[in-house]
């Protein structure tokens, strides 16, 4: 998940290079010494990075442009997520939320670089506050 500015630089580089890539290996043919077999796995090696690429542009681009309202949670597994996706499409840096916070930039880095496995379950309550978040999820008692 591309979760700042300079992550999806970084990524945005990363998809070009896998384009060039990919161009170059679709235009040249396959050396007489490399299996047609192994030659297509190269390309469709590639050709899976980039796409793997591009959802991750797409996911960060469409909630920077805050065309995401609603984040699903299937467990609190996945609340760091969306504690990150909600930072993005509220138009938030990290650096806006620390001072929210306040706390310092590098904090809110380090929070996110671990998925908040640091952060106290007060500070993740605080965060969703500030970001605006409203949970609606059901608890369901599993019997083992």
């Amino acid at each position: 998940m591309i979760k700042n500015g300079r992550q999806h630089r970084i990524t945005k580089a990363q998809a070009e290079k896998f384009r060039a890539t990919l161009h170059e290996l679709a235009t040249t043919p396959r050396p007489k010494d490399v299996h047609p077999k192994l030659w297509e796995a190269q390309k469709n090696g590639v050709k899976s990075q980039l796409e793997d690429l591009e959802a991750e542009l797409h996911e960060y681009e469409t909630l920077k442009a805050g065309g995401t309202k609603i984040l699903e949670l299937d467990s609190l597994d996945g609340l760091p997520k969306a504690l990150i996706q909600a930072r993005i499409a509220s138009g938030l840096t990290q650096e806006d939320l620390a001072a929210r916070l306040g706390v310092k930039p590098q904090q809110i880095q380090r929070y996110e670089a671990s998925d908040y496995q640091t952060a106290s379950f007060a500070r993740l309550r605080e965060i969703a506050r500030l970001l605006g978040l409203h949970l609606r999820e059901s608890v369901e008692l599993v019997q083992n």
